[in-house]
């Protein structure tokens, strides 16, 4: 709703038409610039319609990454360990947004900022302590 509320593109995507469409709804009422995608994350037609919605054009596998097909699951490890090998385009100070969801029970997203050259992960541990 944040994101909606800052003028952000949202795109809701969800396996039920229904709540999907719902929340869509009710973000667009609120101001926000909102679409709705139906999303099975089991299928790879599902996922890589998303993926155009999202960027408005066929991903690329960097992307993109299907963390289903390598790491047999979608929930946090598979998603972190698919961003630490697809983060290279991302200069310092640019945000991203890491998404882990379990089949149906769990979600959780994370976004995130590259740190900024010279800054060492002590450097960083310190100033969050």
């Amino acid at each position: 709703e944040a994101f909606a509320r800052a003028g952000a593109s949202v795109v809701i995507a969800d396996l039920s038409a229904e709540k999907g469409e719902k929340e869509a709804a009710r973000l667009a009422a609120a101001g926000g610039k909102t679409s709705f995608v139906q999303l099975d994350v089991a299928s790879d037609d599902s996922i890589e319609s998303f993926a155009k919605t999202v960027l408005g054009r066929v991903p690329d596998e960097d992307e993109a990454p299907v963390v289903l097909d390598e790491f047999a699951n979608t929930s946090s490890a598979g998603s972190i360990i698919a961003f630490h090998r697809h983060r290279a385009d991302l200069a310092a100070g640019d945000l991203g947004v890491i998404c882990s969801f379990g089949a149906g029970y769990s979600v959780g997203s994370l976004i995130i900022r590259k740190r900024v050259a010279g800054v060492t992960t002590q450097d960083a541990v310190a100033l969050v302590s």
